[in-house]
């Protein structure tokens, strides 16, 4: 049973989760960075810890911040909220080592649900019905023109390692397909590297 959680996103995610948790009577920490020390979210928790200054990066997305908060509070559990952090597995793994439980699914099973083609493969492997479409190792702008051509309009194309619609393109026709792709791949690339 969890007796103390520490909601490691802002705003209304996080408003939302402390709402939840105090009506199973946990007790909730905020965590809050420099720009966020007066939100909502941080007066309505019972115990709240400064974890960096305002880019996300230096504060809700550090993983070491994170953790050596939770382990100050003494908190069971760590609960992510959505977006980033809750598809990281490196952020999940750190909250294991950490003894500190991670509300959300495994690292391992981030992991391969966070490489879009291995998740593909994992449901078609496990016979979960899936739409046509090419995921494999091959990646030229030949290979994968020609592999549209098969498959068929409309389609979507979709960086692997990509998340919140970073590297997504729409492609109704042959001829937009080769722009669309070149623009997947520049987005995919400065938001994931």
């Amino acid at each position: 049973m969890i007796s103390s959680l520490l909601i490691a996103n802002r705003g209304e995610i996080a408003v939302r989760i402390i709402k939840t948790a105090k009506q199973m009577g946990i007790r909730t920490v905020a965590v809050f960075s420099d720009a966020d020390s007066e939100s909502l979210h941080v007066t309505e928790a019972d115990e709240c810890i400064h974890i960096g200054p305002s880019n996300v990066s230096d504060s809700y997305l550090n993983i070491e911040s994170l953790i050596n908060a939770a382990t100050l509070c003494k908190v069971d559990a760590i609960h992510p909220g959505y977006g980033f952090l809750s598809e990281n597995y490196i952020f999940a793994q750190a909250c294991i080592d950490a003894d500190i439980l991670f509300v959300g699914p495994s690292p391992e099973t981030i992991k391969v649900m966070g490489d879009k083609s291995a998740a593909k493969s994992l449901m078609q492997d496990s016979g979960v019905p899936i739409i046509p479409g090419y995921h494999g190792e091959k990646q030229t702008h030949d290979y994968l023109y020609k592999s549209a051509e098969k498959i068929g309009f409309p389609l979507l194309i979709k960086a692997s390692a990509g998340g919140g619609g970073k590297g997504m393109r729409i492609v109704n026709c042959l001829t937009e397909f080769s722009e669309s792709l070149s623009g997947a791949q520049r987005e995919a690339d400065s938001s994931f590297g």
